[in-house]
């Protein structure tokens, strides 16, 4: 949001120094293309969360999941048109229709198909790093650093601008959700569900050993994957996306043991209460963080696109997070839900829900899961 060099594959030229190039690489190894996995796997443990709350309530689960369905796209449409055009709500909406006809099938069927997903997205990649001429598609790199340039500038106009500019990626949204996100997305709710139905989370006395192994492991391939995925250019090496939908599963999968570990010892106390309202809010933080980015990057705020470089962008993160677990803490000593999670809520089981305070959720469990 902060730039539109990103988007166009390219590196902004005004800050190309050794402190830009180091955050860069650090954020490609250890952030590019993981996190939406942890959503997705998150999504999918959700989705047994509220066939249990479908159960409970004596309601049927395939409705209330169909109108939740439709509430994300709603909410997805939105945030395309009016706030970022780097949506995932849309594509988590579109993906449910899959879960949902798929949700009976076996652990085993759910989890070769999980496989199976990920074997032809990374040969898909493979074929089309080896055989496929980029340049038949994509623009040269000068014509990147051209059109980056005047879509930042486009940027800092005002709203009739910006909803063209959010509407002009519609198109990228679209073939990226079709041809990578969506299809890994799928398999990340496969295996969500499959952690949920097996209640990963709810006896974790019993797992550290488990957890200890995935650290193990996931660190092992991912970290090393995520290097290479840098090293290689990141999203504008074909090589290296190919590289990171291998490995990347690994590292998400590290940092979710790693901080379901810390968020249990004893220590964790702290933690815990910084994390779970942000959690428990986390589609009003997610839409909260995009309308933050509008307001400070674009004409119609602060007009800051294109004037921050990566390390000031990278603590500028921090700092937004940081104010968001202040805010969710202090929404929820009055409110149960998050503006956003109180209207989902709302058209999923089509009932008016309980105001009040919150009450946490079981620690057993996730917070965003939760």
């Amino acid at each position: 949001m902060a730039s539109a060099y990103p988007g166009n594959l390219v590196d902004d030229p005004n800050f190309s120094g050794p402190i830009d190039d180091a955050v860069r690489f650090l954020v490609a190894a250890l952030f590019s293309m993981k996190f939406y996995l942890l959503f997705s796997f998150l999504f999918g443990y959700s989705f047994v969360l509220q066939m249990d709350a479908a159960a409970r309530a004596g309601a049927a689960f395939v409705p209330r999941m169909l109108r939740r369905s439709l509430g994300l796209f709603i909410f997805g449409a939105g945030h395309i048109v009016l706030l970022y055009s780097g949506d995932v709500l849309t594509t988590y909406a579109v993906i449910c229709l899959v879960l949902l006809a798929m949700y009976r099938v076996r652990d085993r069927t759910a989890l070769l198909t999980s496989g199976i997903i990920y074997a032809f997205v990374t040969l898909s990649l493979v074929f089309s790093a080896a055989f496929l001429d980029r340049s038949m598609f994509m623009p040269s790199h000068d014509e990147a650093l051209a059109q980056a340039a005047t879509q930042t500038q486009t940027m800092l106009g005002g709203p009739l601008e910006i909803l063209g500019h959010h509407l002009a990626g519609l198109d990228l949204l679209v073939i990226q959700a079709a041809s990578l996100q969506g299809p890994t997305a799928l398999a990340m709710f496969l295996i969500g569900m499959i952690a949920a139905r097996r209640r990963l989370f709810s006896d974790l006395g019993n797992r550290t050993q488990l957890l200890r192994r995935v650290q193990l492991v996931g660190f092992a391939v991912g970290l090393p994957g995520g290097v290479l995925f840098a090293w290689l250019g990141g999203d504008a090496n074909t090589w290296a996306t190919a590289v990171s939908v291998v490995t990347a599963p690994f590292l998400s999968a590290a940092y979710v043991a790693t901080l379901i570990r810390l968020l249990h010892v004893r220590q964790g106390g702290p933690l815990r209460r910084v994390l779970e309202p942000v959690g428990r809010i986390a589609l009003t933080n997610y839409l909260g963080q995009s309308l933050v980015g509008l307001i400070l990057f674009t004409g119609i705020g602060l007009g800051l696109a294109g004037r921050v470089s990566p390390l000031m962008l990278f603590v500028l993160a921090v700092v937004i997070f940081a104010v968001q677990a202040g805010v969710s803490a202090w929404w929820l000593q009055s409110h149960r839900y998050g503006p956003a999670e109180y209207l989902l809520r709302l058209l999923t089981n089509w009932s008016r829900p309980r105001r009040g305070r919150s009450v946490s959720a079981p620690s057993s469990l996730p917070p965003s899961a939760a």
